[in-house]
């Protein structure tokens, strides 16, 4: 903190060149306007007449000759009372004084250094900007481990929204949150996306949720979804005719006037806007072009304050603005704002509507005008960035552009740096922490600083008499103590042997408790024995433990019979003689007396065979 106010001074001294504005004692102004005004109505009504030339030389100067003689008659009239007459009054013919004026003549030239003092009290205030930014204090959040890539807070500036490349979405609230700075909700609305992009709706009742996913989402204050955008056929070539994005998104924003309608942009070339009540399908299209009309990839996109434009930032360096209605050819089209194929992370609206910030992916700040969009108010180049949603924002009063820095690990602490506006001077820096600064938001009603960094935390920076709100409100609240666990003990009866319920058993020797403990099979841990026959009490019998083990074992199982079936087929030979039941009867009238078939060798059956038949050696 106090290397803060060093800086802070330094910038002042810096600003105020030497010069003290003028103090005016209102009070002494007025009595001593009073007390002229009664003296010179005594006058008037005591002198009947004064000529011309001792009025003018009465006026001037006081005269010598008759403050002698009135001063003999005891008179004090002659007194000047009050300042002198201005320069322009002397120069007048004395026919236009009157004597009957009542009330003071204004000093000489007074209303010049009037307004030269209020000329110079005004440049010292605009000179002064970083005066007005609210670093003397902080606090931090710890968010995770992983890059804070996103920060939304609402109008009121009660509730701040964190998301990272953690997935988690994470809810604090200022006013219920205590000096531990926990946060009452974390979540994960779009499962194993990273999160790009958050932001509060002009009522502060939704929250925009843009992950690395094709479809948006939207939740309420509590984190329940609302509404999630449907997703494009990716197979149509035209995305004009597919009712949402078939591509990973970037970046999203509400409407800053009318409720339920936001915006978002892709990869597949599109912005489109949305309405909360028909998540089906989009409201429109903007398909973003090269000045020869081929298609470029927006990677950040943003409404105007007043809602009636709509400005992108593309791969290949352009800037693209189109007016909300009309959403074919682009309303302002500047084709190299930064270098192509770079990402410019970030386009964002000055307060009167009037400028336009561009924070780009070639390592530079621009600032734009967008009624004279041919070039660049300014440019601030030497500000790296490594990701593609580094924040730019305007402070509160328009006077000054804020941005952050990304570092590489280990190799210094990402900054948050001040431009004038006016000047486009680097005016003043703050040393956020060893990591970069990705996200930056400055709330107008708070007038507090929040800013998100590559590892994990979300800082809040401050001032007590400049800020409003906020963390102020969680600072001042002690740490809640951690409950202690409830644990229920058993209370020792102090009169041994009364009952024999309650008598405690004598110590044995320890072998004889190892052998005690070795019989029973509980504390010596004995293996059950498998169970024989099927199973019972919850255990599978040994036939095994599955269905088809048990169908194997038990059902279909193997009966082969070793007999010899000659033998058993003669068992039934003479009964069948004897009395012939089947065969026998059928040839007992034309075939009375058996005839076999002569028993034929291989050799002699592959000689009757054809020569097609016989197998070739």
């Amino acid at each position: 903190l106090g290397l803060h106010q060093d800086k802070k001074s330094q910038y002042a001294t810096y600003f105020c060149l030497g010069k003290k504005a003028r103090t005016f004692d209102l009070e002494a102004m007025f009595e001593q306007t009073r007390r002229t005004a009664v003296e010179r109505s005594r006058k008037t009504l005591g002198k009947k007449f004064i000529s011309e030339a001792k009025s003018l030389c009465f006026c001037i100067f006081r005269d010598t000759s008759s403050s002698e003689s009135e001063e003999s008659s005891g008179s004090s009239d002659d007194e000047l009372i009050g300042p002198p007459l201005p320069l322009k009054m002397m120069e007048e013919p004395s026919n236009h004084i009157e004597e009957d004026i009542l009330g003071p003549l204004p000093p000489p030239l007074y209303e010049e250094v009037e307004e030269d003092d209020d000329d110079d009290g005004d440049s010292e205030e605009e000179e002064n900007p970083v005066q007005k930014i609210p670093d003397s204090h902080e606090i931090t959040l710890k968010h995770g481990t992983k890059t804070v890539s996103a920060l939304g807070l609402d109008p009121s500036g009660a509730r701040l929204v964190t998301g990272g490349y953690d997935y988690d979405v994470k809810f604090w609230d200022f006013a219920g949150m205590d000096a531990s700075f926990k946060a009452f909700r974390s979540l994960q609305p779009c499962e194993c996306h990273q999160i790009k992009s958050l932001q509060y709706s002009n009522t502060g009742d939704m929250i925009l949720v843009v992950s690395g996913s094709s479809q948006a989402k939207v939740i309420d204050r509590d984190g329940f979804e609302v509404m999630e955008c449907i997703k494009g056929d990716q197979y149509i070539v035209d995305m004009a005719n597919t009712k949402g994005h078939t591509a990973m998104l970037h970046t999203g924003s509400w409407h800053p006037k009318i409720k339920g309608e936001f915006m978002t942009c892709s990869n597949d070339a599109t912005v489109r806007t949305w309405e909360v009540e028909n998540p089906r399908k989009q409201r429109s299209v903007f398909k973003p072009r090269t000045m020869q009309g081929k298609k470029v990839i927006p990677t950040t996109c943003t409404y105007s304050r007043d809602g009636n434009l709509i400005a992108a930032a593309c791969q290949n360096g352009s800037i693209q603005i189109w007016d909300r209605n009309m959403t074919v050819h682009p309303k302002f089209h500047y084709k190299q704002a930064h270098d192509p194929g770079t990402d410019t992370s970030c386009v964002a609206f000055s307060y009167d509507g009037n400028v336009l910030a561009s924070r780009g992916g070639d390592d530079t700040l621009k600032l734009w005008d967008i009624r004279q969009f041919n070039k660049p108010l300014f440019s601030a180049s030497g500000l790296p960035t490594m990701f593609p949603m580094t924040d730019c924002c305007f402070s509160p009063d328009d006077k000054l552009i804020v941005t952050g820095t990304s570092v590489q690990r280990g190799c210094g602490s990402g900054k948050l740096v001040f431009f004038e506006r006016r000047t486009f001077q680097r005016v003043y820096e703050i040393d956020i922490t060893d990591a970069s600064v990705v996200r930056c938001l400055w709330h107008p009603k708070l007038n507090q600083i929040m800013v998100g960094t590559g590892n994990g935390l979300a800082k809040v920076y401050y001032d007590p008499n400049k800020s409003q709100r906020g963390a102020k409100l969680c600072v001042v609240k002690t740490q809640r103590k951690a409950k202690q666990a409830e644990t229920l003990t058993q209370d020792y009866i102090i009169t041994p042997h009364a009952l024999p319920m309650f008598r405690e058993p004598r110590q044995r020797s320890t072998r004889k408790q190892l052998e005690k403990d070795r019989l029973d099979p509980l504390k010596s841990h004995k293996p059950e024995p498998p169970v024989a026959g099927p199973g019972r009490g919850g255990r599978v019998g040994t036939h095994g433990g599955t269905l088809s083990s048990y169908i194997v074992k038990n059902i279909a199982l193997d009966k082969t019979d070793d007999s010899n079936p000659r033998e058993a087929i003669l068992r039934h030979a003479k009964a069948a003689e004897d009395n012939p039941y089947w065969v026998s009867p059928a040839y007992s009238k034309t075939q009375p007396k058996t005839m076999f078939a002569q028993v034929e060798s291989d050799d002699e059956e592959a000689k009757n065979e054809p020569e097609w038949k016989k197998r070739k050696i």
